[in-house]
């Protein structure tokens, strides 16, 4: 399987830069894939969880508040206003998930968006 670049920045600085396999990003018309050569595109990300499929098969899980990401064939960016987390740093994972519902609450996003991106996160605590 090919990878792609992905980069996820939020006003504190860059939080992912990895090589990946695959990224699955919360749109605000809902749920998408994207993998290596994907078409180019612009969309906005709502509130929910980033799910990435990193190059060694592990997988880490970001929440975010809002932002976009911009697509091309070989690199994939995300903008966020605010993202905390979910995997990947198992000692802090209890404190990493009340952070992330408390971004996801105060986002500005329908009341749906934020219960379903909730839901995701205390899912992803679960199988952990």
């Amino acid at each position: 399987m090919e990878l792609m670049k992905l980069e996820i920045v939020t006003p504190n600085g860059v939080i992912f830069d990895a090589e990946v396999k695959q990224v699955t990003l919360p749109g605000s018309e809902g749920e998408f894939g994207v993998l290596a050569h994907h078409a180019t595109l612009v969309s906005l990300l709502d509130t929910g969880v980033i799910v990435i499929d990193k190059a060694d098969g592990s997988e880490v899980a970001v929440a975010i508040n809002s932002g976009y990401v911009k697509v091309d064939e070989e690199k994939t960016t995300c903008i966020v206003d605010g993202a905390v987390a979910l995997s990947g740093a198992d000692s802090d994972l209890a404190q990493a998930l009340e952070a992330a519902k408390e971004l996801l609450k105060s986002a500005e996003s329908s009341s749906t968006a934020i219960a379903a991106a909730v839901s995701k996160v205390e899912h992803i605590g679960k199988s952990l």
